[in-house]
């Protein structure tokens, strides 16, 4: 099923910054569920709103009946700015979540760099606005000082791994994740960009994004 996808821009923290929305099948949903926000890897490493596990989990969320906002960090793509190692980017974030949900159901979502930024931004909402749903794909713990998700939102937090991640090792998001209690679904003989499983990836979050 091909749910459509429309391009857009809004004045960010250091200029404009570029978004793509995947819409809901109006025949099933005829209002969405909620807005998802989706963060992107790496700017320096070539991570892309159009990254395939980005637009995998967007197509999960849109699936589901969530309208997925996928936007690119500053200085790549169209957006304006220059990297600034996740500080700047969690503005980024933060400013599409204030124009794109600034109210209603809310799911943060991210990919090895953007779930290190989600999980600030997690940080920096929680207690002022609810987060209904978290997403965090190859969490690149070891690599960035990812934060710790709050206990109330463990239930609502899927947390998914790839056992040989050779990118962001599995024992490294163990770690972060242990101290927390909060659990991690491996995917065995998976690597970081999900090669050859998209398709259970798209499975794993929509079914995560389905639950009442």
């Amino acid at each position: 099923m091909h749910l459509p996808t429309r391009r857009e821009s809004l004045q960010g923290p250091a200029g404009f910054l570029e978004l793509l929305f995947d819409v809901p099948d109006s025949a099933t949903h005829p209002q969405p569920l909620g807005v998802a926000v989706i963060a992107h890897p790496h700017p320096l490493m070539g991570g892309t709103m159009e990254n395939k596990v980005v637009q995998t989990m967007a197509r999960a969320c849109a699936q589901a009946g969530w309208l997925a906002v996928r936007f690119n960090f500053r200085g790549v793509g169209a957006s304006q700015g220059v990297y600034d190692e996740g500080r700047g980017e969690l503005q980024d974030l933060l400013a599409v979540i204030a124009h794109c949900a600034p109210s209603g159901s809310l799911t943060l979502a991210g990919f090895s760099f953007g779930a290190f930024v989600t999980s600030h931004a997690v940080q920096a909402l929680h207690g002022v606005r609810p987060i209904d749903r978290l997403v965090l794909v190859g969490t690149a713990a070891g690599r960035f000082e990812v934060a710790q998700v709050p206990a109330p939102l463990h239930a609502h937090t899927l947390v998914l791994h790839g056992e040989q991640d050779d990118t962001v090792p599995l024992g490294d998001a163990l770690d972060w994740a242990r101290p927390q209690n909060l659990p991690v679904t491996v995917l065995p003989g998976v690597g970081h960009f999900f090669h050859g499983q998209l398709l259970l990836l798209r499975a794993l979050v929509a079914r995560h994004m389905a639950l009442p």
